[in-house]
């Protein structure tokens, strides 16, 4: 059933997943600097200044890259290579959003705040 595919399931739930946690963060950012919520790196906890951005930033990225990964998780509808293929495949691509979603918006803060990005 190609519902049961893990090229469908993982990133179809991964993608709502981002979609959701995208809008939490877009509805209710963290305000202030923490260990404990909102996208945390050296360059996005520099300054109060950084944190805002890189929190609204996060959040509008992780929207449209979950998105984009529920999307593509329609390959596991009508792709059907073996579960372990499927599983890597889906898996991959998850990876691959997390790694984007790092990379998008630590360029995007470089480039806001291109002056004083070295910690």
């Amino acid at each position: 059933m190609p519902i049961e595919n893990p090229l469908f399931l993982i990133p179809c739930s991964s993608g709502l997943v981002f979609i959701a946690v995208g809008l939490i963060m877009l509805k209710f950012p963290p305000k202030k600097i923490n260990g404990i919520y909102g996208y945390k790196t050296a360059s996005a906890m520099k300054t109060q200044k950084h944190w805002d951005f890189a929190q609204k930033y996060a959040a509008k990225e992780m929207i449209k890259l979950g998105a984009v990964l529920s999307l593509l998780g329609g390959l596991g509808l009508t792709y059907f290579p073996t579960e372990k293929i499927a599983l890597f495949l889906g898996m991959g691509l998850l990876i691959a959003m997390v790694v984007t979603l790092f990379i998008r918006v630590e360029i995007a803060i470089k480039k806001t705040f291109h002056d004083d990005v070295t910690p």
